[in-house]
């Protein structure tokens, strides 16, 4: 029997406009209408694990009132940008042009790769595929994360990075016996 994982993608963080990886901004939880149709779309899960990150926690409480609780799992924060983290998007640096295989290797200065992000987050999705085997577990994470997932079933960080993650979207990936994963949507969001 598959494991079902529902990553969700936090709320749009506040203020907008800015690079935020490990800065710890707040979540945009207004529009009760488009979490109550994700969370429809979402149905009934075992377990929620959450980025420890407020934006998560704040999505994750606005997504269930309170009614599910989440387990925090530090492996599920978004990409460190380092020196990036923060800075407003025309202030980050431009990097130029690079194949996807060496953006998957790119640091920013004092930050993580996005080979670092998945070697991270990837025990995290294989130790909830298998603690809840059989089960469905919603993650309320980041776009990094979402990305990590779908590295892994791909078998390749770099072609992961060509996935745009909305806020509020719903990627849902099957993990079936022996570990592989099957994904059956990606970057779902209401209506």
């Amino acid at each position: 029997m598959a494991t079902e994982l529902l990553l969700v993608r936090h709320a749009p963080s506040t203020p907008a406009g800015k690079l935020y990886g490990r800065t710890d901004a707040s979540a945009d939880t207004g529009c009760s209408a488009t979490f109550a149709a994700l969370r429809r779309q979402i149905g009934d899960v075992d377990a929620c694990l959450c980025s420890p990150a407020k934006r998560c926690q704040q999505t994750a409480a606005a997504l269930w009132s309170g009614q599910l609780r989440t387990q925090l799992d530090e492996r599920l924060w978004e990409q460190d940008f380092g020196e990036w983290d923060g800075l407003p998007y025309g202030e980050v640096p431009d990097v130029g042009v690079m194949k996807p295989e060496e953006l998957a290797k790119h640091r920013p200065p004092s930050g993580e790769s996005f080979e670092d992000v998945c070697a991270r987050v990837q025990p995290a999705l294989l130790d909830a595929a298998s603690e809840w085997h059989g089960k469905r577990v919603a993650m309320v994470a980041h776009a990094g994360v979402v990305r990590a997932a779908i590295a892994l079933a791909l078998g390749s960080p770099a072609a992961a990075l060509s996935f745009e993650v909305r806020t509020l979207s719903l990627t849902h990936m099957r993990v079936l016996v022996g570990g592989a994963f099957s994904i059956g949507c990606t970057n779902w969001t209401p209506a």
